[in-house]
C-alpha cells in the first residue's frame, strides 16, 4: 500500500493548498452577486476532481446528467464521503445544503456558507430545529434554489445498512417540488475518517426524478429503494474494478 499512501499524502496536501487558493480568489465575491461565489465554488470542485485523476488515478463518471430538472428542486443524495459535499455543486444553478451550525464558525470559510444562504441547524435543538429547517428549506426552494440533502444525515460506508431519516419526507411534502435521487460509490475511493485515496472509477448516477405530491410513506419508500438499488449496483462494480487495479499496481502491493 506504499504507493497509494504516498499518492494520498500528496493529494491531501495539494487539495488543501488549492482550497486555500480558491478561498482567497473568492474573497471579492462577498461584494458581488451570489452567482460569483457559485462560479468559484464550481472551479474548486472541478480542480479537485482533476487532482484526484492525475495524482490518485481516480476517474469520475457522472451518469444521467440529462435527468436533472431545471429550476426549483430537492436533491436527495447518498452520502459516503466528504467528496459529494463539493463535487455536486457545478450541476446546479443555485445549490444550497442543510448543514450543522458549527461549520459556519470556521474562519472565512464559514462566512462563505453564510453568504451562500446555506441552512445551518443546531442538531441539539430537536423538533424546534426540524421545524425551522423545514421552513427555511421551503422558502429557499420556492425561491428557485436546488436543495441538496443527505437523507441519512451522515456519511455511511459502502455496504452499511441504510438509515434514512423521516425528515426528508417532511421537507419533500412541504416544498412541493420534484425530488432528484442520486446514487454514488464515493466511499470506495474517498473513505470517511481516513486520508487514504484509492484508485478506480467514482460514479455518480442521477436517477429519474420523483414527482411532487406523493404521499410521505410512498415517497420515503421509493427514494430509499431507488437510491439503495442503484448504489448497490455501482458499489459492486466499483469494488470489482478496484480489486483489479490494486492487483495490477505493484506499488500498491508494497507494505
Amino acid at each position: 500500500m506504499a504507493g497509494i499512501f504516498l499518492r494520498s499524502l500528496v493529494f491531501n496536501v495539494l487539495f488543501y493548498l488549492v482550497l486555500i487558493f480558491w478561498i482567497i480568489v473568492a474573497i471579492p465575491t462577498f461584494a458581488l452577486p451570489i452567482r460569483a461565489l457559485y462560479t468559484v465554488a464550481g472551479w474548486w470542485a472541478q480542480s479537485s476532481v482533476f487532482l484526484m485523476r492525475v495524482i490518485c488515478n481516480i476517474k469520475v463518471e457522472f451518469r444521467g446528467i440529462e435527468k436533472i430538472p431545471k429550476g426549483s428542486l430537492l436533491v436527495a443524495s447518498k452520502h459516503q464521503s466528504f467528496w459529494e459535499t463539493f463535487a455536486l455543486l457545478p450541476f446546479f444553478e443555485r445549490p444550497i445544503f442543510i448543514l450543522k451550525r458549527q461549520l459556519t464558525w470556521i474562519p472565512v470559510f464559514g462566512l462563505f456558507l453564510v453568504k451562500a444562504n446555506m441552512i445551518a441547524i443546531d442538531r441539539t435543538a430537536g423538533a424546534k430545529a426540524l421545524l425551522g429547517m423545514t421552513r427555511r428549506a421551503r422558502d429557499a426552494v420556492r425561491g428557485g434554489c436546488q436543495l441538496i440533502i443527505f437523507p441519512e444525515g451522515t456519511r455511511t460506508a459502502p455496504g452499511a445498512p441504510p438509515a434514512y431519516k423521516t425528515g426528508i419526507a417532511q421537507i419533500y411534502s412541504t416544498c412541493g417540488v420534484a425530488c432528484l435521487p442520486v446514487a454514488l460509490n464515493s466511499g470506495l475511493f474517498w473513505p470517511r475518517r481516513t486520508f487514504m485515496r484509492y484508485p478506480g472509477t467514482l460514479v455518480v448516477e442521477f436517477l429519474d426524478p420523483l414527482p411532487p405530491g406523493l404521499p410521505r410513506n410512498e415517497f420515503l419508500r421509493r427514494v430509499t429503494g431507488e437510491i439503495e438499488q442503484a448504489t448497490d449496483r455501482i458499489v459492486t462494480a466499483g469494488q470489482a474494478e478496484q480489486a483489479l487495479l490494486l492487483a495490477r499496481d505493484p506499488r500498491s502491493a508494497k507494505a
